[in-house]
């Protein structure tokens, strides 16, 4: 008898799904965290029956390998200190990941107003000096375009780049006002 036949098969039977459904899982989870959707997308490339995935991702969940609002909370934080991203562009990305609604508005609302626009005027003084040299409307442009990028909402973004072009003595009478207002 040999050692394949007393283990239950050999090279050409398939693995155990549930087996090949921990390993994917355990190693997607080593190199980095993951929600449950991107866990699950995963498991559904690799061929794995939705009931053997619900089975392990379910067991996962249970003893906090996969925890969607840590991760959500880890997410916002370090994504806006890193990054500089507000709210809204934090939430998209949370929700490009398969992570609830619900989940994704507590972990952005975690998020202190006070603590965005300190982090909105800190991305304009570091790219201020680079746009000296236009005039104030481009600089203005530019500057709100970069916000509006990251996720800041207009009236903030305008207040904000106004503001520092005004301390640092800008002409602002050539920057027009919001047609609208944004707040």
């Amino acid at each position: 008898m040999t050692r394949a036949s007393r283990d239950g098969g050999d090279e050409g039977t398939p693995p155990d799904p549930e087996a090949k459904a921990r390993e994917t899982c355990l190693r997607l989870l080593s190199a980095s965290p993951r929600t449950r959707a991107q866990l699950a997308d995963a498991l559904r490339r690799r061929n794995i029956p939705d009931e053997v995935a619900e089975r392990v991702l379910g067991r996962f969940t249970d003893v906090g390998l996969i925890d969607d609002e840590a991760f959500a909370q880890a997410w916002v934080q370090s994504r806006h200190t890193g990054r500089g991203l507000a709210k809204r562009a934090l939430a998209a990305e949370l929700r490009r990941r398969g992570v609830a609604d619900d989940t994704v508005n507590d972990a952005v609302e975690s998020l202190d107003p006070a603590q965005e626009e300190h982090t909105a005027r800190a991305l304009v003084t570091r790219k201020l000096p680079a746009t000296r040299g236009a005039d104030p409307a481009k600089r203005m442009r530019r500057l709100v375009g970069m916000l509006a990028r990251k996720g800041y909402p207009p009236g903030l973004a305008y207040r904000v780049v106004k503001e520092a072009l005004a301390e640092e003595g800008a002409d602002l009478e050539a920057v027009p006002d919001p047609a609208d207002p944004f707040d």
